[in-house]
């Protein structure tokens, strides 16, 4: 069932803050820290075209993504997803036709994912189907790239739908949590506290939402303006400047029915003389900001400058002439050669621009700064020794020549094997659980993958059935898996990473007995396993009470040999009670397969009865109706049936009737008040059928088989007569009810009730009274139950044949000795 939205523009407050609260959640992920504006704004999207019906996920392509971001498809496929992926907020797999072609991905936002199924509710992320129906049409409304349905319904296109390229992805997501901080009047919440005075407040409150300097919240403004989507009005102050600025976003107004000016203002009435000047959006600040996670957020907290040295920070750069040289460190790019050529008409310095920055990028180039000839080889020439032969050879590590300062230690050495795949598994619980392992899944071989799949697989399995909540097994597995690489020193001292995950990774470490202990820590809690403990104090206990036992027996040994008596008695010690464990672990497998054996006997039992059942069901299945001989009716078929069920009402509906309109020890006047009620019911019967055959096609009946127009009739009559009977008894409790018998008790029951000491100071007031009215009215309704069920048992004992008691033997032997013997009886005693 598809839901209908009216305009997305028009939400209320609870409706607004709950999406504003959604996406800044979204934004202040951990794993979207530092990210491009485009892949913010990707996951955001796909947050919004996820479906519950396909369990959060939305299926897409990356063309479609493309026009929703306002960005190539090819930049999606390479630079988008890959972070999404790589940060590990999206999950994807590929959808196939059924020629076997790729047409799209099944994606889903795996902070959302976890949100949705963690069964907390009041999660900003644990959106409803309306609240995500809402979010994707406001989003539609806002940069929504149209298309016709196949129905003929037409979605238009958003706003900033032509809005592409260079900054469109800020531009539209700027718009999206500018709707969702505006008010229902179109005015945007503007930022508190000081602000850069140079550039206002309204392109502080920008940058804090975007979480970019004053300049690009100027900027994104400026061109949000040009497009008629906002508009900025300065007014007085009491000094008589224009000091004073507001934000209110058009659309909004107009949604709300409020009359706003058509004409836009010129884009450098406020700030756009500041953000011509400006040598780029995200130049470096004299305020820093950071992105907004609750709020928007006033001066003075700990702020610092990271989107502006982003490179994702380069959709909003203004034009650079051709040989530009770097004022910020420059950035890692995705390891491609021309990872600088992203912009327009534009070259880089230099080819190793991106390739020569040092490992802690601290400095743009690393080392002394050579040249690009003193380096190495050009491109394309084939160097005669390997620059990383003389690094670090015997510890077979080497640090990437372009490594950033999150980059890992790479393995070098050994001969080159078959790679895998370099992403994790689709599954959700896999991806969580090996990703502190990420990157030597990369050094595996397709083989070795698919047996830690499996190794890993069976561990979660484990832990499922050993935890409170089996959720939590992934991230008790990835908890164990970075403790282990803590102790290992990093993943670039292990040599061997199939080895060292399937065999020091994976496996459970348990100190002692019990299945939840792992490196004595407990799986479900976390703390100190108790056990462990126990057993630390009992051997040290051993240890004390087997030195007392070498101090009384040998008095005056020597401390060596002291000690080497208490070691060689506690071994022995240790091996009894090894060989105890053994002993017992025995008797328990043995316990155990008794156990299995006797369940397996049981099974088979219970099989062999399921037979038998199902064998005599089918015979009786075969028996033909006592009644009207209708074959496999199992004795006795539905007509049949429903025709003895009415006769058995009809005669309980007379006697209910009898119970208080007649005497029941007069026999004659309760079966004429029987006959009575017995009429009643058939003619009643005879109506409804009737009723029956005029709403019904008679050919369809006679259609649907030989037997249906009988089976109808008598289950007709079965509801009519069952319909009557309860309606028998409720009328016999009604004049059971004022009999004399029921008033009496109904009389006592509400002066008791008035007698209890808690209503003697009030006895006239209105809960006593209404306490006391409730205790009369039930005892009446017991009453009158208790005189129904005694004058009922009463009738159906007089209806009841007396049973016939044979004759005592004192009796019938003189008759049987009187009768004459037959012949062959007189031969025989002859």
């Amino acid at each position: 069932m598809r839901l209908e939205v009216g305009n997305p523009l028009q939400l209320t407050e609870t409706m607004r803050t709950r999406l504003l609260a959604a996406v800044r959640a979204l934004l202040s992920d951990p794993g979207l820290k530092d990210a491009d504006d485009p892949v913010r704004l990707a996951a955001v999207v796909l947050m919004a075209k996820a479906k519950v019906a396909t369990n959060f996920r939305a299926t897409i392509t990356a063309t479609d993504l493309g026009r929703w971001v306002g960005l190539k498809p090819s930049r999606i496929g390479h630079h988008i997803l890959p972070q999404l992926r790589d940060r590990g907020v999206l999950g994807s797999n590929e959808t196939v036709s059924v020629a076997g072609r790729v047409t799209g991905l099944q994606c889903w936002v795996i902070p959302m994912y976890r949100a949705q199924h963690g069964g907390d509710r009041r999660h900003a992320l644990a959106l409803s189907r309306v609240e995500l129906v809402v979010l994707l049409a406001l989003i539609e409304a806002l940069f929504a790239p149209g298309w016709n349905h196949k129905d003929g319904r037409v979605t238009p296109a958003g706003m900033l739908a032509d809005r592409t390229g260079r900054g469109a992805a800020t531009d539209r997501l700027g718009l999206l949590l500018m709707v969702l901080s505006s008010n229902s009047k179109g005015w945007l919440q503007l930022c508190s506290g000081s602000v850069d005075s140079e550039r206002g407040r309204p392109a502080a409150t920008v940058a804090r939402l975007l979480g970019c300097s004053p300049t690009g919240g100027a900027k994104v403004l400026s061109r949000l303006q040009e497009r008629d989507v906002l508009s900025v009005d300065r007014r007085e102050t009491a000094s008589g400047l224009r000091a004073r600025s507001r934000v209110r976003l058009l659309p909004v107004a107009k949604a709300h029915g409020i009359a706003v000016r058509e004409a836009r203002e010129a884009a450098d009435a406020v700030f756009s003389d500041l953000a011509v000047t400006a040598s780029g959006d995200l130049a470096a600040m004299v305020e820093a900001v950071s992105p907004v996670v609750t709020g928007v957020q006033g001066a003075g907290e700990g702020l610092e400058v990271d989107l502006a040295d982003r490179a994702g920070a380069a959709d909003l750069h203004a034009s650079h002439a051709s040989v530009v040289t770097a004022v910020v460190p420059p950035q890692l790019s995705g390891g491609f050669s021309g990872g600088g050529r992203e912009g327009e008409g534009r070259r880089p310095g230099r080819a190793c621009v991106r390739e020569d920055q040092a490992a802690d990028g601290e400095s743009a180039v690393a080392g002394s700064g050579r040249s690009v000839a003193e380096v190495g080889p050009l491109r394309g020439e084939k160097p005669k020794e390997s620059p990383v032969d003389g690094q670090e050879q015997a510890g077979g590590v080497a640090a990437g020549a372009g490594a950033g300062a999150g980059a890992r230690l790479a393995v070098v050495g050994g001969r080159k094997t078959q790679q895998g795949r370099s992403e994790l598994p689709g599954d959700l619980d896999l991806r969580v659980a090996l990703a502190p392992v990420s990157w030597l899944w990369t050094k595996l071989n397709r083989w070795q993958q698919v047996h830690v799949v499996k190794a890993a697989t069976t561990e979660l399995a484990q832990l499922r059935q050993v935890l409170d909540w089996a959720g939590q097994a992934p991230s008790v597995l990835a908890s164990r898996l970075t403790s282990r690489l803590e102790e290992t020193g990093g993943e670039a001292l292990i040599a061997r990473p199939y080895g060292w995950i399937t065999h020091r990774g994976l496996v459970r470490r348990p100190s002692c007995s019990d299945v939840r202990c792992d490196d004595g820590a407990r799986l479900d809690t976390g703390a100190d396993c108790d056990n462990c403990a126990n057993i630390l104090h009992s051997r040290r206990a051993w240890r004390v009470r087997i030195a007392a036992e070498v101090d009384q027996e040998l008095p005056g040994i020597e401390t060596d040999a002291r000690y080497r008596e208490i070691e060689a008695r506690m071994r022995r010690h240790a091996e009894a009670e090894a060989a105890d464990l053994v002993s017992r672990q025995s008797e328990a497998q043995q316990r155990a397969e008794r156990r299995a054996a006797t369940r397996a006997e049981a099974e088979a039992q219970a099989a062999i009865e399921r037979e038998r059942a199902a064998a005599e069901a089918a015979v009786r299945q075969a028996v033909a109706c006592e009644d009207c001989g209708r074959e496999r009716s199992a004795g006795l078929c539905e007509a049949c049936d429903h025709r003895r069920q009415t006769e058995a009402l009809i005669g309980e509906a007379g006697l209910l009737a009898a119970t208080w309109s007649a005497d029941p020890s007069d026999q004659v006047a309760v079966a004429a008040v029987a006959a009575e009620v017995r009429t009643a019911i058939e003619d009643a019967i005879a109506a409804e059928w009737a009723q029956f055959q005029k709403i019904t096609d008679p050919a369809a009946l006679e259609a649907a088989g030989p037997d249906a127009v009988e089976d109808a009739a008598a289950h007709n009559a079965f509801l009519t007569a069952e319909t009557a009977a309860a309606e028998y008894r409720h009328e016999a409790l009604v004049m059971l009810g004022r009999s004399e018998d029921a008033q009496a008790e109904a009389r006592k029951a509400y002066a008791t009730e008035l007698a209890k000491p808690w209503h003697k100071a009030l006895p006239d007031s209105d809960d006593a009274l209404c306490a006391a009215t409730e205790a009369a009215a039930a005892a009446q309704t017991r009453t009158a139950e208790h005189l129904l069920a005694v004058r009922l048992e009463q009738l159906h004992t007089q209806a009841r044949p007396e049973p016939v008691r044979p004759a005592p033997w004192t009796q019938r032997l003189p008759e049987l000795a009187a009768r004459p013997l037959d012949g062959d009886a007189l031969e025989v005693i002859a």
